[in-house]
């Protein structure tokens, strides 16, 4: 699948937005993408995730491991479409952990699915969660790499969309976004 497929997929099923966003880092933009809209038809999930496994076949990753809640839907396809196993963190106490059983064993080669990136917190939180349970982080697959390149794990990392995408701190918006009031439609 090539970008400008994924991109057109991201717009006919709304998931690709444009207004005035806050973004879960806090800063501001003129679009937003709500994967999740995308996320909800199982085709859809079934042709993004072989794409992103597709990305991901030589890592020889043994587990897949997503931050939720953005990351469970197309994280457990991507596990799905490599015939390998699935596992989430989640938050607890406003820090992504490994709860319900999940472990990591030891040189495990572990593979990082996100929905989207813009400053990478998030997917660095799960990767740091696998190394400190002694798993190899062998690679980050992402549907859409919001950072224009700025996030550069230590791992191969890989996207089916990257963007430049214009964000802006709170109080330095442009005029026309200064004008209108901010929607936060993601995750809090």
């Amino acid at each position: 699948m090539t970008s400008g497929e994924a991109l057109n997929i991201f717009k006919e099923t709304g998931a690709l937005m444009e207004g005035h966003f806050i973004l879960r880092s806090g800063r501001h933009s003129r679009y937003y993408f709500q994967c999740a809209k995308a996320l909800q038809q199982m085709p859809v999930v079934e042709r993004l995730g072989k794409a992103l496994a597709d990305k991901a076949l030589g890592l020889g990753a043994q587990t897949v491991i997503a931050p939720a809640l953005g990351g469970l839907v197309i994280g457990q396809e991507v596990a799905r479409q490599l015939g390998i196993r699935f596992i989430f963190a989640e938050k607890e106490a406003g820090k992504l952990v490994l709860r319900r059983g999940f472990e990591i064993a030891e040189d495990e080669r572990v593979l990082v699915v996100e929905d989207v990136v813009t400053r990478g917190g998030r997917v660095q939180e799960t990767l740091d969660i696998v190394r400190s349970h002694n798993g190899k982080a062998v690679g980050v697959c992402v549907l859409v790499d919001r950072s224009g390149g700025d996030f550069r794990p230590d791992v191969p990392f890989m996207s089916l969309v990257t963007l430049q995408v214009e964000t802006f701190e709170p109080d330095n918006l442009p005029p026309d976004l200064a004008k209108t009031k901010p929607v936060k439609p993601g995750s809090k």
